[in-house]
C-alpha cells in the first residue's frame, strides 16, 4: 500500500473530516467508559451537561475557552507560516508578568497615569513582552538555521523559573501570608463581566474579535498571503519575492503578542494576579486545539470551546459516574490523532502498489 496525493481534495470533505474525526472519537472512547465499568451514554450526557447544560456551566467553557482561543491563535498563526512556536506557555507568562508589572504599579512607585492609558499601555506590555521571547528563537532560525522546536520549548522553563524567582522577590504581595503570588492589577484594571453572577468576562469578546481579525489579516491582505506563501513553500515564495525572514520575524511578533496577551486577559480577567499555577497548560492546549481547527482562525475558536468543555464538563462526569477526569483528557488527544489521519486521508488515498 502507498499514499497517493490527491489532485483536488474534496471540499466537503475537509469540512466533514474534524466533525467525522471527533464523532469517530466519541466512539472510540465509548470503549474506555466501558471498561471503567460505566454506561456509555450516562457517561457523555453527563460530561455534556457538565460542560453546557446550564448557564454556569456554559459560562465556566466559555471563561476557560478565552485562554484557549488566544493560546491557539498564537499557534495557528505561527505554524501557517512553519514558525513551530511551542513557547506559547512561556509566552504568556511573560505576558502575565508585564501586565502586572504594569498594572500593579499604578499608584507605587510609577505608572501614575489615568485608568484609560494605563488599561492599553497594560495590553501592550503584555504582548510586547510574550513577542520579544519568541523574536529570539525566530531571529536563530532565519539567521543560524537553530530549531525552533527546541529553544522555545526551553524558554517555556526559563520562564517558569522567572515567574518562580519573581513571585517570591520582587513581584511578592506582601498581604499574602507567605503564599507565592503577585500583587494584585488595581481594581479598575479587571475587566467587566459578560454575565452578572459568574466568571465569563469581557476577555471573551477581545479573543473571539482578534480570531476575526487574524482571519481577515492571513485572507484579505499581502501579509497574510506572504505568511501563507512563506509556511505552504519557503522556496518558492522567496523566489516569488516574499521576504521569508520579514514574514517569519512578522509571525514570530504576531504569535508571541497573541499568546502574551492571553497572560494579561487570564489575569485581568479571572485571577487579578499572578500565580505559578495561573495556567494549567493553556501554552500546550493552544497546540492541540490550532491542529483541531486545521490552523483556521475562526475554527480556533469552536475547537478552543470543544476543548473547554471537555475539560470543564470532566468534573461533572467523574461525580455523576464515577469514572476518571483523565477521560476527558483521553477525548482531547485522540480527537487530535483523529483529525490527523481525517486530514491525510482528504489530502492523500491509499493505492495498492
Amino acid at each position: 500500500m502507498r499514499l497517493e496525493k490527491r489532485p483536488t481534495p474534496s471540499k466537503a470533505a475537509m469540512v466533514a473530516a474534524p466533525l467525522g474525526a471527533v464523532l469517530f472519537t466519541l466512539l472510540v472512547s465509548g470503549l474506555l467508559v466501558l471498561w471503567a465499568g460505566a454506561p456509555v451514554g450516562a457517561t457523555y450526557a453527563a460530561l455534556f451537561k457538565g460542560a453546557f447544560g446550564s448557564l454556569f456551566a456554559l459560562s465556566e467553557t466559555l471563561t476557560r475557552a478565552v485562554p484557549l482561543i488566544l493560546t491557539g491563535l498564537a499557534a495557528a498563526v505561527a505554524f501557517r507560516a512553519r514558525l513551530f512556536n511551542i513557547g506559547a506557555e512561556g509566552q504568556l507568562y511573560a505576558g502575565a508578568v508585564a501586565a502586572v508589572a504594569v498594572g500593579g504599579m499604578h499608584g507605587g512607585t510609577g505608572f501614575e497615569l489615568p485608568m484609560y492609558l494605563l488599561f492599553p499601555l497594560m495590553l501592550l506590555a503584555a504582548a510586547l513582552a510574550g513577542a520579544a521571547l519568541l523574536l529570539g528563537p525566530a531571529l536563530m532560525k532565519t539567521r543560524l538555521g537553530v530549531d525552533e522546536v527546541v529553544t522555545t520549548l526551553l524558554l517555556n522553563f526559563v520562564m517558569l523559573l522567572l515567574v518562580a524567582y519573581l513571585l517570591d522577590g520582587p513581584m511578592k504581595d506582601p498581604m499574602a501570608m507567605g503564599w507565592p503570588q503577585s500583587v494584585a492589577l488595581q481594581g479598575d484594571l479587571e475587566l467587566g463581566k459578560l454575565i452578572p453572577q459568574t466568571r465569563l468576562h469581557t476577555g471573551l469578546a477581545v479573543a473571539v474579535g482578534l480570531a476575526v481579525a487574524l482571519w481577515l489579516l492571513l485572507q484579505r491582505t499581502v501579509a497574510g498571503f506572504d505568511i501563507r506563501a512563506a509556511g505552504a513553500n519557503p522556496r518558492a515564495a522567496a523566489f516569488a519575492g516574499v521576504s521569508v525572514t520579514r514574514t517569519v520575524v512578522l509571525v514570530a511578533l504576531l504569535s508571541g503578542g497573541l499568546a502574551g496577551l492571553a497572560g494579561a486577559i487570564e489575569v485581568a480577567g479571572r485571577t487579578s494576579y499572578l500565580t505559578l499555577d495561573m495556567s494549567p497548560g493553556y501554552g500546550y492546549s493552544g497546540i492541540v486545539i490550532a491542529m483541531l481547527a486545521g490552523l483556521h482562525p475562526l475554527g480556533v475558536v469552536a475547537s478552543a470551546i470543544f476543548v473547554a468543555g471537555m475539560l470543564v464538563g470532566a468534573d461533572s462526569m467523574s461525580r455523576a459516574v464515577g469514572v476518571p477526569n483523565a477521560i476527558a483528557d483521553v477525548i482531547v488527544a485522540a480527537s487530535l490523532l483523529s483529525v490527523l489521519v481525517a486530514s491525510l486521508l482528504t489530502q492523500y488515498r491509499l493505492r495498492r502498489k
